[in-house]
């Protein structure tokens, strides 16, 4: 099924000039509730970004079927990266980029465009479709708070697949690892570093020494772990009293996840012992791990939608995360695919309208067709 380009392009174009970071959301959800509002749809928008610090809101979309099969919620979200603001869209040779000195906010602007234009065309043509969910979060980029704040009592369905993924189409999330962000502070004594540097306990060397036990990178084929930042101390004539980094363990199996998560911890404290200073070791679960079902409704479609493309899928062991692991964790049958984003989160971003294609031709099986048909 042809989409209209100029339309696409359009309301794209016009999304992606809403500025709208993570936690300054509230144009985008103002004008996604506008939307579906003046075009008759019963909509759900909550004050989820009350609970940490976000102007915005989720909306929820509710879009009645109009053939038999189960309910499917496709899902796309509204906050967009830094360099984000005053974004200015290039349109050339079928590819969609920025003026190159932000990035272009395809990821997830695409997602919400797609399911805009999908919804135009089923009903442009008169075409049956399952009963439909759209919901647009926020503060994805900033660990996925507002699918976590989400009341899940308002989404009757337990599918949701969500249209959020970078490269070509055919890929088959099999698994995606758990994560667990760490913030180690370490606390020492100031003293002049040029008089007295003996009196003093560094906190910076606290830091450092802890990192130094630790392997970071690739565990192994099931783990990863990183350091992302360090900080502390000021001037270069003073013994520096505090410092802290923070880090991140990912892992699809929970046994190496601790036994990680115990390194970092364990590290920490024997730093802080031979420096006789003090270490605090913060852990939050940013999500749960996710596993395909083969046996789900979801999976099945989907795999079918895509096969039905001629396309051969591709199994996929993920090591990122996003809303369809905290939903996963809450009971929902998950999914997903690319829009034809490439190269996100950096001002080389751009979206590939043939793979955009693609992609809304899966979809648009997934919505408009049974398996048994």
């Amino acid at each position: 099924m042809q989409f209209n380009e100029k339309r696409v392009l359009d309301r794209l174009f016009e999304m992606i000039r809403i500025d709208s970071p993570s936690f300054e959301e509230k144009p985008m959800t103002d004008y996604l509730e506008a939307y579906f509002k003046d075009r008759g749809f019963e909509v759900y928008r909550d004050n989820a970004g009350e609970a940490f610090g976000s102007n915005g809101g989720n909306v929820l979309v509710h879009i009645p079927g109009t053939m038999e099969g189960e309910a499917i919620c496709f899902n796309a979200h509204q906050d967009t990266v830094e360099p984000g603001r005053g974004i200015e869209p290039v349109y050339e040779n079928g590819v969609v980029s920025s003026k190159g000195d932000t990035i272009l906010g395809a990821d997830d602007k695409s997602g919400i465009a797609m399911l805009m234009e999908l919804l135009d065309v089923i009903q442009e043509n008169n075409i049956p479709h399952r009963e439909m969910y759209y919901l647009f979060t926020i503060c994805e980029e900033q660990g996925m708070h507002g699918a976590k704040n989400f009341d899940i009592s308002k989404l009757p369905c337990r599918n949701l697949y969500a249209l959020d993924g970078t490269g070509q189409v055919g890929g088959i999330s099999m698994a995606g690892p758990s994560k667990y962000g760490i913030k180690a502070t370490f606390r020492g004594k100031a003293a002049h570093a040029g008089i007295e540097p003996q009196n003093g306990v560094n906190a910076v060397c606290m830091a450092a020494r802890a990192i130094s036990l630790v392997k970071f990178g690739r565990i192994d084929e099931e783990t990863t772990s990183n350091v992302g930042r360090i900080e502390g101390g000021g001037m270069t004539n003073v013994v520096p009293d505090e410092a802290w980094f923070t880090a991140e363990v990912r892992s699809h199996s929970d046994e190496k996840m601790q036994q990680q998560l115990t390194l970092i911890q364990d590290a920490c404290q024997q730093a802080a012992k031979e420096f006789g200073g003090e270490a605090q070791v913060e852990l939050s679960h940013d999500y749960p791990a996710i596993k395909a079902d083969k046996d789900s409704f979801l999976y099945k479609l989907n795999l079918y939608a895509i096969e039905k493309e001629g396309i051969t899928p591709r199994f996929v062991i993920s090591g990122g995360g996003g809303d369809a692991n905290i939903f996963s964790g809450k009971g929902f049958q998950c999914g997903g695919i690319t829009t034809g984003m490439f190269d996100v989160h950096g001002v080389n971003e751009t979206l590939q309208m043939d793979v955009f294609q693609t992609a809304f031709n899966v979809v648009f099986r997934m919505m408009t067709e049974n398996m048994d048909a």
